[in-house]
């Protein structure tokens, strides 16, 4: 396919009504819907109620809808459809895997030190309930050079059952060498450990195959880099690691039952770990998302777009300095996903008063950005959507704030 020309782009995004009055650097939060996002899951929820929300028509739209759903993911994925639980979301789909391994008094979870409160708090609460130790991989050290795959075998331990750890990291935008993470973890002696990924950032931004990279399970969402409706998204699981992992919350979406309605066993696949009734209208408003995704190009020209227009970003937020406040990108070489933190200074000190001040005033200004505490910084995120004169834009903006900041 033809690189999509820059004409092609301008119209493309008129399908988005949140880029109509807003420069969107906040992908990595969530992503903006398009219009026919919207209209499919309108449309989904008028048919449940023309033919009746339990149904027998009803009922096998719902069959039909989450196929097809989990089918369209499986492809943008790379692997079979049966290995695909359908979720709310990142963190139900790690907390699937987390509340599902039979964890053993003295058993330890390795977690880097750059991953997602809300996954670092389930681990800290099956530590709690199951006495198992957990430990940090200082991986933050790594973002400006360093053997990510080294630095984690020198932390593993005779008892790691698993490693918990994102493709890319949500707050410094690293992206990580999975495949070789795998074979480490895999090999590891005495026992293999098992690697559950958090996949908040890289599904809908970067190509994936991930029966290559032989990770266990991979959980992540369509709300941010799809540009999907928020409340869905999925768990792969690999099949060989499928009999490791045991359901946790269960309903009768995830059972098999007798001619009598008795409960006899599982769902063959990824299925067994999804539950009950769900807001089924957001299926067609994934399906809708991806589809429009496509419209415009591949995934190999959007995530090579995406990481263009972020160096962009990169340098010339490395360019922006006044007598008194510095900018200051996390990374030091120019970055490989859409994301791009960045510190304020002020006479060479990081200044989070700065960082605040700079936010709110940018969102005044109609450009949509995210704060961060850990590590305290500011991240813009590019989109093969953005244009490179909205990034042109923000950084002049933010050069005006470094002449006159608030008092």
């Amino acid at each position: 396919m033809a690189n999509p020309s820059a004409d092609s782009l301008l119209l493309h995004r008129q399908q988005f009504p949140t880029l109509d009055h807003t420069r969107y650097f906040n992908y990595g939060g969530q992503g903006p819907m398009a219009r026919a996002s919207l209209e499919a899951i309108e449309e989904a929820q008028r048919y449940g109620q023309r033919y009746g929300p339990f149904s027998t028509a009803m009922n096998q739209w719902i069959r039909q809808t989450a196929a097809a759903t989990r089918s369209l993911m499986a492809a943008e994925l790379g692997v079979g459809p049966e290995n695909l639980s359908l979720t709310e979301d990142v963190t139900v789909g790690c907390n699937i895997v987390l509340w599902g391994l039979p964890w053993q008094p003295g058993d330890h979870v390795l977690l880097s030190d750059c991953e997602h409160p809300g996954v670092v708090a389930a681990v800290k609460e099956i530590c709690r309930r199951f006495q198992v130790t957990y430990s940090l991989c200082p991986l933050m050290t790594t973002v400006n050079g360093g053997d990510v795959v080294a630095t984690i075998s020198q932390h593993l331990r005779s008892t790691t059952r698993l490693l918990v750890i994102s493709h890319i990291f949500w707050n410094t935008g690293q992206v990580l060498p999975l495949q070789a993470i795998a074979q480490l973890c895999h090999r590891h002696s005495p026992e293999p450990v098992q690697v559950l990924v958090d996949a908040a950032q890289s599904v809908g931004m970067m190509p994936l195959a991930l029966q290559d990279l032989a990770i266990d399970f991979y959980a992540f969402t369509g709300h941010k880099w799809w540009c999907g409706p928020a409340g869905l998204g999925g768990l792969y699981v690999n099949p060989a690691a499928l009999a490791t992992l045991h359901p946790t919350f269960i309903g009768w979406r995830g059972i098999t039952t007798d001619a009598a309605a008795n409960p006899t066993g599982w769902q063959p696949g990824g299925q067994r770990f999804e539950i009950a009734t769900s807001n089924y209208s957001l299926y067609p408003g994934l399906q809708t998302a991806i589809a429009t995704q496509h419209q415009w190009g591949t995934a190999e020209q959007r995530y090579q777009r995406l990481c263009q227009l972020s160096q962009q970003l990169w340098r010339g937020l490395n360019q922006l300095s006044s007598s008194t406040y510095q900018v200051r990108c996390l990374r030091q070489t120019p970055p490989d996903s859409g994301l791009v933190s960045f510190r304020l200074f002020h006479q060479g000190e990081p200044s989070l008063p700065l960082q605040t001040q700079l936010i709110n005033r940018l969102e005044q200004q109609g450009y949509l950005l995210r704060s961060l505490a850990s590590p305290s910084c500011l991240r813009a995120c590019t989109h093969y959507l953005t244009l490179e004169t909205e990034i042109q834009q923000l950084l002049e903006a933010i050069a005006q704030f470094l002449l006159q900041p608030e008092p």
